[in-house]
């Protein structure tokens, strides 16, 4: 009998050390929940990098995802313009300062900065980039970050093949389309899509206030990622991978 309880007593403490604490939403982005930012204003993304596209790249992909998870994002296009006007289109000279100027140019609650740290292609005919991006997001009335995630991955960018080698041929004439065009701007909406799947969801969304429960992930993305494995409506938009397709699908 005391053997029996010896081993049921062993089984559950090995159980209870191999468990990982769960971190909810709410614990992680407590800034999100307690201010409620209602707009978001994108300031172009800092680029440590030497590939000088990278900041355009990144800049025109945010918005899209930050607006389905129930943002008002103030228009890039115009907030652009201003920031132009007002000498502020550096974001790096403002990611440590106070935000509260943001709040009175433009009605921001909160500020999101991206930070590229690594935007390398390693080849066409197979399209590999690594990419190291931080997304922060800070409030303009505390100045606090509310919402810090980086995407450290490779991403696979190549198409799978239907089988045979005409569907390999087939596969391999619209990769090397795509990647002469977009291929990373598509890596630029593959990593929004990683990171911002664990936002809090704002007041335009029907979730709102409903994932304060939900299981939060890591504040790190990391590994390798497969375009092939992401849904398309995620990360093409509408479906295209080029602002050409998606014009021509609205008409």
């Amino acid at each position: 009998m005391k053997h029996v309880l010896f081993t049921l007593l062993a089984a559950i403490l090995l159980s209870s050390c191999g468990s990982k604490e769960v971190v909810t939403k709410g614990d992680r982005y407590a800034g999100i929940y307690n201010e409620n930012p209602h707009s978001l204003l994108i300031m172009p993304p800092i680029n440590r990098t030497e590939d000088v596209e990278a900041k355009d790249q990144m800049y025109t992909s945010i918005a899209r995802p930050l607006g389905e998870c129930g943002y008002y994002i103030i228009p890039p296009q115009m907030s652009m313009d201003v920031l132009k006007q007002e000498s502020a289109y550096d974001a790096e000279e403002f990611i440590d300062k106070p935000l509260n100027k943001f709040h009175e140019l433009f009605g921001a609650d909160a500020v999101v900065f991206t930070e590229i740290k690594k935007w390398k292609k390693r080849a066409v005919v197979s399209p590999i980039i690594d990419v190291e991006v931080r997304y922060i997001i800070k409030s303009t009335k505390t100045n606090e970050i509310i919402f810090d995630r980086e995407c450290e991955t490779e991403i696979d960018l190549s198409v799978e093949s239907s089988g045979g080698l005409l569907g390999f041929v087939v596969a391999k004439a619209i990769q090397i389309a795509n990647t002469a065009k977009t291929d990373k701007v598509v890596a630029a909406r593959l990593a929004n899509y990683l990171v911002f799947r664990d936002l809090p969801h704002g007041d335009y969304s029907l979730k709102h206030g409903k994932d304060k429960e939900n299981s939060s992930e890591s504040p790190k993305v990391s590994g390798t990622c497969k375009l092939s494995e992401i849904p398309n409506e995620s990360v093409l938009f509408v479906g295209g991978y080029t602002l050409e397709d998606n014009v021509q699908r609205q008409k």
